[in-house]
């Protein structure tokens, strides 16, 4: 284990404390298997108060999770026993937490979390992250008041940003979340798959004498987006001018010699460090397109509110400590009452991308076999996290919430206050977000006389759900919001003893579609693969003269 990574502190007695813990948490399950949260709310009338807290301008409610004050307490032991504590220290502190691509993680860095005199690889972090940023939001203030002109002297109206993963789903998700908070100076797009309906669907409306493109990869070696990015650049030539490419084309990479290669100029270069990963790049150069879109001011807001939660997570004792109180009751449910998956529903239309993004940011970060020492793990770290926004999710899935034989976590999703004209539907949308949080809380008798006596309408209840409340979905609130699910995953990947910022998962996958790829071409024979892979093969082979 790398002498800085979170776990090389442990020693055998917390590992034997931890094991202590888990088998009371354990015994704790056995013993509330057949307690009702009702009838905690009866017996505490300080429950709901007690387990709500205020931070960063969230109001988060745990009150309907099912865990009392012995869990509590167990739980927060269990973090103290696995090195929280010490892990969020050095994270803050630059420490090597990405053991296996020996790096240092500091995401937290790009919103000034971090001290102003941390070095990594040699240079000072705080310098680093502010150079990028001026340089970035300089452009971006350029391009958006028009001194950043196309190739044809006219004001940029268009920008398409090419990326997936964590250049893609966090970028994307932010720019809807703030539609209320774009002034109409540009139009931001966004494309992510390899499927070219998607690029062609979003240029064939577009002039690509006014479209800015930007090309967003980490390593400038994502196949898929730089498959686009050929696309866009060729739509971008056809229009005849041979500048077009230096003026209207950018890329957001930490390989820089890959994107000059490609034949984007240095100057349109953005870079990042190798200390930020993918899933946690939106506060980085990457997020960009969010910042062409609400203007410097609002991006700024963006930072400070991850700040405000940073400041928490860095600050706060574990029994205080939101992102790990939600981390701990996330383990609770996951690993002791063998909940299965977490939904996330968002009650906020522009915010209906949220649950996609933390899938990512939860399922990559934590999806993982082995732990940091490379030992088989032997239970799950990562619920599957699946959702989709309110009210319409009430009439997809919350039939099977309700009344389906395995219980699933919710996290509701609310903005108290509206940024529209039109407060009653405003009212109508909270009431049936707290609604079905009762609902899922107190459930429905078979002899409820108000609904008669029938077993199909039966609805057990006491289901566990945390609600978030924002006070208002404005940049610093959301900023917190994503700040609170990043530092709760982090907690529950130091909880597993696992590296949560490594994903070699998704490389296998990228490395055998390199490998058959010319198989596919016909460039090389179809052979050495088993037989199913082989005969697909067969059936998709673009055969001479198909288009």
């Amino acid at each position: 284990m790398n002498k800085n990574s979170p776990g090389a502190g442990l020693t055998q007695s917390n590992r034997d404390q931890t094991t202590r813990i888990r088998a009371d948490l354990a015994s704790l399950r056995e013993d509330i298997r057949g307690e009702r949260m009702l009838d905690w709310f009866a017996a505490d009338p300080a429950r709901a108060e007690s387990l709500t807290f205020k931070v960063a301008g969230l109001t988060v409610d745990f009150s309907k999770q099912r865990v009392n004050a012995s869990v509590l307490s167990k739980l927060q032991a269990l973090a103290a026993s696995t090195g929280v504590e010490q892990a969020i220290q050095a994270m803050f502190a630059g420490a090597v937490l990405n053991n296996t691509e020996n790096r240092a993680v500091l995401h937290v860095a790009l919103r000034g979390s971090v001290d102003d005199d941390l070095c990594v690889d040699g240079e000072n972090v705080s310098d680093v992250v502010t150079t990028e940023l001026e340089r970035m939001l300089a452009a971006v203030g350029k391009i958006r008041s028009g001194d950043w002109s196309s190739v044809t002297d006219r004001k940029i109206t268009d920008v398409v940003n090419l990326g997936i993963g964590g250049s893609d789903l966090g970028p994307r998700m932010l720019t809807q979340a703030l539609t209320p908070f774009h002034d109409g100076q540009l139009r931001v797009h966004f494309v992510a798959n390899v499927d070219a309906h998607e690029l062609l669907d979003t240029l064939q409306s577009l002039d690509a004498e006014t479209t800015l493109i930007i090309v967003a990869s980490k390593s400038f070696g994502t196949e898929e987006t730089l498959a686009n990015a050929k696309i866009a650049k060729n739509w971008l030539l056809d229009t005849g001018h041979s500048e077009i490419v230096n003026q209207q084309m950018m890329a957001v990479s930490s390989n820089v010699q890959r994107v000059v290669d490609f034949g984007i100029a240095a100057d349109r270069i953005f870079q990042f460090r190798d200390w930020v990963g993918g899933r946690y790049s939106v506060w980085s150069v990457v997020g960009m397109p969010i910042a062409l879109a609400v203007g410097e001011d609002n991006f700024r807001k963006l930072l400070r509110g991850a700040n405000l939660m940073d400041r928490h997570f860095r600050e706060e004792p574990l029994h205080t400590n939101v992102p790990v109180i939600m981390a701990l009751i996330s383990i609770w449910n996951h690993n002791f009452l063998g909940y299965g998956s977490q939904a996330v529903v968002p009650y906020y239309h522009f915010l209906q991308r949220l649950p996609q993004y933390l899938q990512q940011a939860e399922m990559e970060s934590n999806g993982k076999g082995v732990s940091r020492d490379g030992e088989k793990l032997l239970e799950p770290c990562s619920p599957v996290v699946w959702g989709t926004a309110g009210t319409d999710a009430q009439h997809a899935y919350f039939q099977m919430l309700h009344q389906g034989p395995e219980a699933v976590p919710v996290d509701f999703v609310l903005s108290r206050r509206c940024l529209h004209t039109e407060p009653d539907s405003h009212v109508r949308l909270l009431t049936h977000a707290i609604a079905q949080s009762e609902a899922l809380l107190c459930g429905r008798s078979e002899s409820d006389s108000r609904s008669g006596s029938a077993a199909h309408k039966y609805c057990p209840g006491n289901r566990p759900s945390t609600t978030v409340l924002l006070e208002q979905a404005d940049p610093e609130n959301l900023g917190a919001l994503l700040a609170l699910y990043e530092h709760k995953i982090f907690v529950q990947g130091q909880i597993h003893g696992i590296n949560s910022f490594d994903q070699f998962g998704v490389e296998l996958g990228k490395q055998l579609a390199s490998e058959i790829r010319p198989m596919m071409t016909g460039s090389a024979p179809l052979q050495g693969r088993d037989a199913s892979t082989l005969g697909l093969m067969r059936l998709c082979r673009i055969q001479p003269g198909e288009s």
